[in-house]
């Protein structure tokens, strides 16, 4: 799948499609506003990937400080210096869409 189709699926679909990996599910989640399901998702994944969701999932929240611990596990800076939340949501898309 690819960025343009995952988006387009969120934009239509009312549920994630089954194909997804847990890691698309939980950013797919994400974007359609189901911040508890994305999390119970993302709290499973036991990869540096699924912390960067975990990560990303707190910055929503705006809980900063259990975000950053997340962001630690993932090796990621906990300070961004740029782009929002939909920017990092798209970075961290691609990246597994890349790597999957």
């Amino acid at each position: 799948m690819t960025l343009q189709e995952l988006e387009a699926s969120i934009e239509t679909d009312d549920q994630p499609p089954a194909s997804l990996s847990p890691e698309l599910q939980a950013l797919w989640l994400t974007k359609k506003d189901r911040w508890h399901p994305a999390h119970d998702i993302a709290q499973d994944i036991h990869t540096e990937t699924g912390s960067w969701i975990h990560a990303l999932l707190h910055r929503i929240e705006g809980d900063l400080g259990n975000a950053a611990y997340w962001y630690s596990r993932a090796g990621r800076p906990a300070i961004r210096s740029t782009g929002g939340i939909d920017e990092e949501w798209r970075e961290i898309t691609s990246y597994v869409i890349q790597n999957s």
